[in-house]
C-alpha cells in the first residue's frame, strides 16, 4: 500500500507539471510565469498571468475538474474501461483515484499562484505601478483564489485554508484543516476584499476578473448558502448591465461558430490558443473527429435535449457521427481553441430565478426563467406554485448546462440527489480526500466519511 501511494503522488506530480506547461492568452502577452520574482509592475502582471493559466491548467477548469460537475450526475456516460472515471458516475470515488489527487493538487497550485500575487504586490516599489493597476492585480488573484476555495468547499469540504505562498507540499503540515462553513467563510472574505479593488469593466473583456464577476460570483456564492436575497440582489447588479452581458440568440452563438470568443455571453471565460489548447476538446469529440469520446451524453440526456418541448434549440450541445454516436458538441474546434465558459449570464438569469422563487416571489422569479427559456425557443413556463417554479429552474439547468460542472452540485446543494439519482448517502455527496494528502498532512486532515 505504501509503495502505491508513493507511485500515486509522483503520478499526481507528473501530470500536474504537464498541465501547468500550458499557455493561456491573456493580457500582457509572452511572459513566462514566475512568482517568487515578483519585483515590479511587468513581473507582477507575469505573476497575475501565471495564475490564471493554473486555473485553466487541465487538472482544473481545462478539463479534470469540469467532470466533477457532469460526470456523477444524470446526463453523461463513460464509454471507456478505467475504472478511475467509473467511480465518479457510479459515485463510489476510491481515495486514491488519480484524478481525485490531479484536482486536488491543480486547485492547490493556482492557490498559491494567487498567494504570491497577493502577498508580494502589495511590496513592490515601482514607480510605474499605479495603485489603481496594483489593485486590479490583487483583486483579480483574490477573486481567483475565492472561486478555488469555493470549489475545494463544495467538493470536498473539509479542507486547508492556506493564505501565504508556499514552496513545497510539505509547507501545509502545521496548517490545520477546516470546516466547510469556514472554507465558505473565507471565499466570502476574499469576495469581498476583492470588490473593495476592482473596477467595472471599462471594455467587454470576459477573460479578465472585473467588479461584475465578483458580483456573479458572490450570486452564485449565496445560492450555495441559501441566503436568499443577497443572491438575487446580487444577480440582479449583473443582470443590470445589458452592455456587457446578454443572452445570446439563438443558444449556439455564444461557442458557435468557431470565431465565437468572449461574447456578452460569458461573465468570465478563460481562453486558450493554439499553443495552449483546451484539453476538454478530446474528451468529448469522436475518433472521427481526432478525439476520444471517452465520456458522451448518455441516451436519456439525447432524448430530452432533442425534444422541441424541452431542450428548444439547445440540441446544438450534441451531434451524431456517421456510424450513429452521438458526442457532445460544445467542445469542437481544431485546434482546440475553445473557451472554458465559468461563469454564463444563463447562470445569473437562473440564480436571480431560483432566489427570488425561494423567497417565494413567485411573479417575479418566472420572469428570469422565462429569459433563458425565450433564448432556447421555448414558450413560457406553465409553472405557477413555487414547488412547480423550482422544478422547472432546475430542469431548465439541467439542460442549459448539461456538458458544464453544474449537475452534481446542483442536485447536492439543493437536498435533490437521493430523489433524482437515487444516491441516498450523504456521506457520498462530498469526495473523499486523495490518499496521498492524508499521508502528506501529518495528520492534519482527517478523511471524510466514506
Amino acid at each position: 500500500m505504501k509503495r502505491f501511494l508513493i507511485y500515486t503522488i509522483i503520478l499526481s506530480a507528473a501530470m500536474w507539471m504537464v498541465a501547468c506547461n500550458k499557455f493561456l492568452d491573456v493580457t500582457p502577452k509572452d511572459a513566462v510565469s514566475d512568482e517568487l520574482t515578483i519585483v515590479d509592475k511587468t513581473s507582477a502582471q507575469t505573476a497575475l498571468r501565471g495564475t490564471y493559466r493554473k486555473l485553466a491548467a487541465d487538472g482544473y477548469y481545462g478539463s479534470l475538474f469540469q467532470t466533477f460537475g457532469y460526470l456523477p450526475g444524470d446526463n453523461v456516460q463513460w464509454t471507456g474501461s478505467q475504472s478511475i472515471i467509473q467511480q465518479f458516475i457510479t459515485h463510489q470515488i476510491s481515495a486514491d483515484n488519480g484524478n481525485l489527487a490531479s484536482v486536488w493538487s491543480a486547485i492547490y497550485a493556482t492557490i498559491n499562484s494567487a498567494n504570491h500575487v497577493i502577498t508580494k504586490v502589495p511590496t513592490v516599489t515601482d514607480a510605474t505601478f499605479a495603485t489603481a493597476d496594483r489593485n486590479q492585480l490583487i483583486g483579480e488573484a483574490l477573486f481567483i483564489r475565492a472561486l478555488c476555495f469555493f470549489d475545494l468547499a463544495r467538493t470536498w469540504g473539509n479542507v486547508q485554508i492556506t493564505l501565504t505562498p508556499t514552496l513545497a507540499v510539505t509547507d501545509k503540515t502545521n496548517i490545520a484543516q477546516s470546516t466547510q462553513s469556514a472554507v465558505y467563510d473565507q471565499v466570502l472574505t476574499d469576495l469581498n476584499a476583492a470588490e473593495q479593488l476592482l473596477q467595472l469593466p471599462g471594455v467587454a473583456n470576459p477573460v479578465r476578473v472585473n467588479l461584475e464577476t465578483v458580483w456573479a460570483l458572490k450570486s452564485r456564492y449565496y445560492l450555495y448558502r441559501g441566503q436568499w436575497d443577497n443572491a438575487a440582489a446580487y444577480a440582479a447588479k449583473v443582470l443590470a448591465d445589458k452592455n456587457f452581458y446578454q443572452l445570446l440568440k439563438p443558444f449556439s452563438s455564444f461557442f458557435s461558430p468557431a470565431s465565437a470568443i468572449a461574447t456578452k455571453e460569458s461573465v468570465f471565460e478563460l481562453s486558450y490558443s493554439a499553443t495552449y489548447s483546451n484539453g476538454h476538446r478530446n474528451y468529448w469529440q469522436p475518433p472521427a473527429n481526432g478525439g476520444t469520446r471517452q465520456w458522451a451524453p448518455n441516451d436519456a440526456f439525447v432524448a430530452l435535449v432533442n425534444n422541441a418541448a424541452i431542450g428548444g434549440n439547445r440540441n446544438v450541445l450534441v451531434a451524431k457521427t456517421s456510424a450513429g454516436l452521438w458526442y457532445g458538441n460544445l467542445y469542437y474546434r481544431s485546434p482546440a481553441t475553445d473557451p472554458a465558459y465559468i461563469i454564463r449570464i444563463a447562470e445569473i438569469y437562473l440564480v436571480y430565478a431560483e432566489a427570488l422563487a425561494n423567497q417565494n416571489k413567485l411573479l417575479e422569479a418566472v420572469v428570469p426563467l422565462n429569459a433563458v427559456r425565450d433564448r432556447a425557443g421555448l414558450p413560457p413556463t406553465t409553472a405557477t406554485t413555487q414547488a412547480d417554479i423550482l422544478l422547472a429552474i432546475e430542469n431548465e439547468r439541467r439542460i442549459e448546462f448539461a456538458l458544464e460542472p453544474h449537475r452534481w452540485f446542483d442536485l447536492v446543494r439543493t437536498n435533490r440527489a437521493a430523489a433524482v439519482l437515487g444516491v441516498t448517502d450523504p456521506k457520498q455527496y462530498l469526495f473523499p480526500i486523495p490518499a496521498q494528502e492524508i499521508v502528506l498532512s501529518n495528520g492534519k486532515l482527517t478523511q471524510n466519511p466514506q
